[in-house]
């Protein structure tokens, strides 16, 4: 069965909110084995909610609209929903007087207008919402000869997700027909999305009862199997002959099977050999310690290190000679093997890793000045030897160093894996 979210309120389509719902419920409907074909936002106008809503029950088998179902003028999905499916609204006596008490509680009168929050869809069974006054619904339905079901609940995360975990996922998984979606991704830094398609194409076009989705960002490529069965077991292990095929084919440039970051695959790989890690970073300013230790745990391998942003500090902290600099200038490879020889002989880990570049918007200063914006050195010792990297990326300040950290962390890698 597949699914489709309407987010129902004019303030997420503009720069200031987002629909955080349908993330939410997503998780939770492919915990049941749906799969969400489509998500909508539309604004607090009935025709374009009701047309949104009449596009849904033609090509989703369950529909889920979040918001819109407040006291105001602007909340219209009841409305929208009704209309979609040719069916009356009632008011709820019941939820009317629950109204009436809760406001009494209050201390307060209820204004008029909070009455159509007992509005009802007629056979809709009503969903109490023990976090808000706007209950939930659900109809389970058919239109055109198809089951439908309906589903309508409050906008505020604190009142949706409650009433989805505890009231509807239970009556979901009660009627729906048993489905299990089975998940893999498998991860490959530095490597052109094209490159990776024109290798697996051949192998996932085989496999058409896989969704495979191909994700190229931050440094990588992610390439998403989404096998459905009606056992968990077969899923898995659909999804899993699939994979190991592709993991056949692209060997080592896959870092990743299970969803593993890069820095948390470094870590590991240097932990399992009870080797460490230090690093001396210019261009990238902590943006690769910062990687590393959001990984718990990471103190077992990345010992700590130094952002050597001056010309004098990158003396103090990781002894480069001053003639160096004065010779080669601050973003050369000869200061980059000497950050990575420094900053390991310093801490006595057993790798040095510097990263040294030109990040911009502007242009260096001195010897540097005539050196290119992205260009970056990336220096890694293990006191024998010493490996620089040197790179020309284009993009904003934050995409270069963002890049520089991730040709940092796959060159340690590769390190490793050339070690064995």
């Amino acid at each position: 069965m597949i699914a489709e979210i309407i987010a129902a309120g004019s303030e997420m389509l503009t720069p200031h909110r987002q629909d955080t719902n349908s993330l939410f419920l997503t998780a939770q409907l492919n915990d049941l084995g749906v799969e969400v074909a489509f998500k909508t936002i539309v604004g607090d106008n009935i025709d374009h909610l009701t047309g949104a809503a009449r596009t849904a029950l033609s090509r989703a088998d369950i529909v889920i609209f979040s918001g819109g179902l407040g006291p105001t003028e602007d909340d219209l999905t009841r409305e929208a929903a009704a209309a979609a499916l040719g069916l009356e609204i009632r008011r709820d006596g019941d939820l009317l007087a629950a109204l009436y008490k809760r406001f009494a509680a209050r201390q307060m009168t209820m204004p008029p207008n909070n009455a159509k929050q007992a509005d009802i869809l007629e056979g809709a069974t009503v969903l109490a919402n023990p976090n808000g006054s706007a209950p939930g619904q659900l109809l389970d339905t058919v239109v055109d000869g198809y089951r439908k079901v309906v589903i309508l609940l409050p906008g505020p995360p604190r009142e949706l997700k409650p009433l989805f975990t505890e009231v509807v996922k239970p009556l979901l998984a009660a009627t729906l027909p048993p489905r299990y979606l089975a998940r893999r991704v498998l991860r490959m830094p530095l490597i052109p999305e094209s490159h990776v398609d024109a290798r697996t194409a051949p192998i996932y076009r085989e496999y058409t009862d896989i969704q495979t989705t191909i994700l190229a960002g931050h440094g990588e490529i992610q390439l998403h199997f989404v096998s459905s069965k009606t056992t968990l077991f077969e899923a898995q292990a659909r999804v899993d002959e699939l994979t190991s095929r592709i993991e056949a084919e692209m060997q080592d440039a896959i870092y990743s099977s299970q969803g593993e970051s890069l820095e948390e695959v470094v870590l590991l790989m240097l932990e399992m050999r009870h080797l460490t890690l230090a690093a001396a970073e210019s261009c990238t300013g902590g943006l690769l310690a910062q990687r590393l230790t959001a990984v718990p745990n990471s103190s077992r391998a990345f010992v700590g290190g130094a952002v050597v942003y001056t010309p004098e500090l990158k003396t103090l902290f990781a002894d480069v000679p001053e003639e160096i600099i004065e010779t080669y200038g601050a973003v050369s490879p000869e200061v980059a093997r000497a950050l990575a020889e420094g900053i390991r002989s310093r801490t006595g880990a057993t790798f040095g890793i510097a990263t040294t570049g030109i990040a911009g918007p502007t242009a260096g200063t001195g010897l540097d000045a005539d050196k290119p914006i992205g260009l970056v050195y990336i220096g890694l010792s293990d006191g024998r030897e010493t490996r620089v990297k040197e790179l020309h990326l284009n993009g904003d300040r934050d995409y270069v160093r963002w890049w520089a950290s991730q040709h940092a962390l796959e060159l340690i890698r590769q390190t490793l894996l050339t070690n064995l």
